[in-house]
């Protein structure tokens, strides 16, 4: 380990400014530079403290970010391996369903530009790309199966 670097509240604060992070992504992006256990706590601590790290923010922050493109399941994939809280994760995923056919129906005119399925083929490619960003089946299929219906 090199010593004379920045210290670990340097580090995180480096991560932080370039991105929100939860505390648990900080310590597994950061133990490997913990010289004395119990530093990195610490550091953390201080930084939650201050409010450099805000669990919500990250929440808002990945929802803000991902959402437009991906479905309620993608988001919760992301929003669980930050290591964020289990009540947290759930509250923004609920936020999300209202939006997901509208959403979904976004990323299917951008990505087919609107035209159905022509023949079984194409349309199991359009629903693996889909439900490979994260929107349920139920949605997969009511876009499909009516995509220039309102969103009523």
């Amino acid at each position: 380990m090199n010593t004379t670097g920045p210290s670990l509240k340097g580090r995180a604060l480096r991560l932080l400014a370039q991105r929100e992070h939860s505390r648990a992504e900080l310590e597994r992006k950061l133990a490997a530079f913990e010289a004395v256990p119990g530093t990195l706590a610490q550091a953390l601590d201080a930084l939650q403290a201050k409010d450099f790290i805000n669990e919500q923010r990250v929440v808002d922050s990945v929802v803000h970010r991902r959402a437009p493109r991906l479905g309620a399941g993608r988001v919760r994939q992301e929003l669980e391996r930050k290591g964020l809280d289990r009540e947290a994760v759930a509250s923004a995923v609920a936020a999300l369903a209202s939006t997901e056919l509208a959403r979904a129906r976004d990323v299917w005119q951008k990505k087919f530009g609107g035209t159905s399925a022509v023949d079984a083929a194409d349309r199991a490619r359009q629903m693996r790309f889909l439900a490979s960003r994260g929107f349920s089946g139920e949605v997969v299929r009511r876009v499909l199966n009516a995509p220039e219906d309102d969103l009523a």
